[in-house]
């Protein structure tokens, strides 16, 4: 898969903002702009665009698993110069924390059917003799699953959250009218306040 493409769905799916983008470069030590995100999310044949490398990725990821999951103590992991879709896979399911049935339901939510140890497979070493590789189409479904979950998992949070009510109302002539007058209260006398008295003449 393109590189861009797969940034491009991972904002959408996190609804990101490019200040919480450039906020998760530098979770993993990489100051970026607000240009080079832009530039990185823009279409392939649209004017302004830049091709996101395999270590600039591995970066962005790192620094989702240090938000999503905290940044570990010690020495930072170093980003990968060269990314395929098994190591994409991989850091995506320890950044959202799942489980094999998590990511086998997310798969088959979007028509996507394989077994639990294939699944397995795309996540062992390069070296073992049951590791395969993960191929374009099954990373593209996964990350169609994410979105699916995560997005409907935030709009549902937005129905759900109750609008602020204003506190004050607006003043009308009818408001004016019900409202009570303010009456002052009385004047006391004062208890040295001389008392009139008639003279004789």
């Amino acid at each position: 898969m393109v590189n861009n493409d797969i940034l491009r769905r991972l904002r959408y799916t996190l609804d990101l903002s490019d200040n919480a983008m450039i906020a998760l470069f530098a979770s993993a030590n990489r100051a970026v702009t607000r240009q080079q995100v832009s530039a990185w999310l823009k279409k392939e044949d649209t004017a302004g665009f830049d091709e996101c490398t395999d270590r600039t990725l591995a970066i962005f990821l790192n620094g989702l698993i240090n938000d999503k999951r905290g940044k570990r103590q010690g020495i930072q992991p170093n980003p990968e110069n060269k990314l395929n879709n098994n190591l994409i896979f991989k850091k995506l399911r320890i950044a959202f924390n799942l489980k094999d049935d998590d990511i086998l339901a997310m798969l088959e939510g979007v028509g996507q059917r394989i077994s639990k140890h294939e699944l397995s497979s795309f996540f062992r070493a390069p070296e073992h003799r049951q590791s395969r590789q993960c191929k374009d189409q099954i990373l593209r479904n996964f990350l169609q699953g994410l979105q699916n979950t995560y997005r409907a998992e935030a709009e549902a949070k937005e129905k759900n959250e109750p609008k602020a009510k204003s506190q004050t109302k607006p003043q009308t002539k009818e408001s004016f009218k019900t409202q009570p007058k303010k009456v002052e209260p009385r004047q006391k006398l004062s208890l040295n306040t001389p008392k009139f008295t008639w003279k004789e003449k």
